[in-house]
């Protein structure tokens, strides 16, 4: 008879493999990529660092744009909003919008020109319109008469809670399936994206604590996906089936809902992250919400 040979006990023990390098080590997931943008639906910027608090990352999303009967008007309406670049300087109170032609229009966003309620989606966001030259300028790039609006409280300018976030594996996985190795993240217009772990790993952190950098985030539930995702992030030009492919192999929400790709999130403890901070779960059970200072 041949002899039995034991397995040795740290091979039972051993993590699984890293997604990234192979090395049985623990997966070791960073923040590789903050998008942000003042105005809703006009191009994002990716900046190195950022604060997290309890309206999301400040100023993000601090503006929106109307149309003539009050309704939202996004890139849903008009995908070659992404085309226009904002700069917004929260000290001065100055936005600057450039426009693909070469025009450019500043003016002062702190002058108020009335309230103003505007349905996001099912839920209602106060705000105020603004006096200045956007609304001519943004009209006319449009076509039709918009006007630009500020939301009373930040993070309001999201469409349901203050922060996104997605993993680049999620991405490429999509990708993947789509036969577009090369998919822009960007596409996805959502504040985190992190990297280092397994596709849709994000998924299973819903109701949990995860830590990045100084901040700590409670996950919020799944992102039902409109038809902005099938849009290229630089011109707003439809090029990628992302819906139909989402619809071949994730799940509906709750069955009958949206197409779930990325994750909402809320902020628990305020602080700053980075490019490159480390990205840990560190809880899968709710508890009362309270944000604190770092």
């Amino acid at each position: 008879m041949s002899p039995v040979l034991e397995r040795p006990l740290y091979s039972t023990l051993r993590p699984p493999l890293n997604p990234t390098f192979g090395y049985r080590f623990p997966a070791v997931r960073t923040l590789t990529r903050l998008s942000v943008t003042p105005v809703k639906a006009l191009r994002l910027s990716h900046p190195p660092e950022a604060e997290l608090t309890v309206g999301g990352i400040p100023a993000d999303r601090r503006f929106y744009l109307i149309d003539e009967e009050g309704g939202l008007f996004d890139a849903s309406d008009l995908g070659a909003l992404m085309q226009v670049v904002p700069d917004y300087d929260p000290r001065t109170e100055r936005l600057r919008l450039s426009f693909p032609d070469g025009s450019v229009v500043e003016d002062a966003v702190d002058r108020l020109a009335g309230a103003v309620t505007t349905d996001f989606f099912g839920r209602m966001v106060r705000g105020d319109l603004l006096e200045g030259a956007f609304a001519a300028a943004l009209s006319a790039f449009v076509g039709r008469p918009v006007r630009l609006a500020r939301v009373t409280r930040d993070g309001d300018g999201q469409d349901v809670h203050p922060l996104t976030i997605v993993s680049s594996e999620s991405i490429r996985d999509l990708g993947r399936r789509g036969d577009r190795s090369d998919l822009d993240p960007r596409r996805f217009r959502i504040n985190l994206e992190i990297e280092g772990g397994e596709p849709y790993e994000e998924d299973s952190w819903d109701g949990g604590l995860v830590r990045i950098g100084e901040a700590t985030i409670r996950m919020r539930g799944q992102i039902p996906r409109c038809v902005v995702t099938t849009l290229a992030p630089e011109t707003g030009d439809k090029d990628f089936g992302t819906l139909t492919q989402l619809a071949r192999y994730r799940p509906r929400i709750g069955g009958r809902g949206g197409l779930p790709f990325g994750m909402y999130a809320e902020v628990e403890r305020a602080g700053r992250v980075r490019i490159g901070d480390p990205v840990e779960p560190i809880s899968s059970r709710p508890t009362e919400t309270s944000v604190a200072g770092p």
